[in-house]
């Protein structure tokens, strides 16, 4: 079910300059929120404040009622939402789309985020931790372009320490970490053939170079897919991703609000 309630803002924090942790009181939403999915936020005074912005539902606390976003300060709309104060009310919808699934019986995954990706990705995280799986196999992966930028390092080593696998960390600069892109950590995890499900979200490109290793490797994956997005429950059609059909056939243009944000990584046309 789908709730427009008035969220108060429980606390607004910087985890470093440009990227801000918000968590926000809406027990409606909290109680039935899956992770990938995500809620709409109506920003104000912008000129266009008809249309909410999306934003991934970063973690949950269902026992208070809260549930937090992890977002980048990137335009007009963020940078607003930056300068919300504790005990303001935002104007949200959610929750909204289809989030991750964890097929039975498959117990060995991969967590692949970079960057701000790591944003849908930790509510995963918390769910399986909360689940008490310790019989799953997790590999987290993590990339950032600087030590500075990596999101949670910590707490996402705290949070995942009951799974076997592990937290590897890439930089692109070398300065925490493997030096080189996340995707090629994940490409030694497929390699030696340790996971059956992969799990992944960040840019484009990242997404697009992380498909095809999973079709190499003939191993299944589940994608965090961004678009412009302006209605986020399928009205407009402004945010339309490109899917595959067979061979020979024309593609299919899917909502990423409502028939996403979460695809299957060969459902993808990238």
């Amino acid at each position: 079910m789908i709730h427009n309630p008035k969220a108060r803002i429980v606390s607004q924090k910087m985890i470093f300059p440009g990227c801000c942790l918000l968590t926000i009181s809406s027990p409606e939403i909290s109680r039935t929120a899956k992770p990938g999915q995500f809620i709409q936020v109506r920003i104000l005074p912008l000129l266009d404040s008809t249309l909410r912005r999306p934003f991934s539902i970063h973690r949950v606390d269902r026992e208070k009622g809260e549930l937090s976003l992890l977002y980048r300060v990137v335009g007009r709309g963020t940078a607003l939402l930056s300068m919300e104060k504790e005990d303001n009310f935002l104007d949200v919808i959610g929750p909204l789309g289809n989030g991750f699934n964890i097929p039975e019986g498959k117990k060995k995954l991969a967590i692949a985020a970079g960057g701000i990706g790591i944003a849908p990705l930790f509510f995963l995280l918390q769910e399986l931790a909360l689940n008490d799986n310790k019989d799953y196999v997790i590999y987290t992966l993590l990339g950032a372009r600087t030590g500075e930028e990596l999101i949670l390092a910590d707490e996402i080593a705290s949070l995942t320490e009951s799974f076997s696998g592990g937290v590897r960390i890439a930089t692109d600069d070398g300065t925490v970490g493997h030096r080189g892109p996340v995707t090629e950590l994940l490409e030694e995890v497929l390699a030696n053939r340790l996971v059956e499900m992969v799990y992944a979200c960040g840019p484009h490109d990242f997404l697009r170079v992380s498909a095809a290793m999973l079709e190499k490797h003939g191993v299944a994956g589940q994608f965090s897919v961004e678009e412009r997005m302006a209605c986020g429950i399928g009205a407009c059609y402004s945010c339309v991703c490109k899917t595959n059909r067979n061979k020979g056939e024309q593609p299919v243009y899917k909502r990423v609000c409502i028939d996403g944000p979460v695809f299957y990584a060969n459902e993808v046309a990238f």
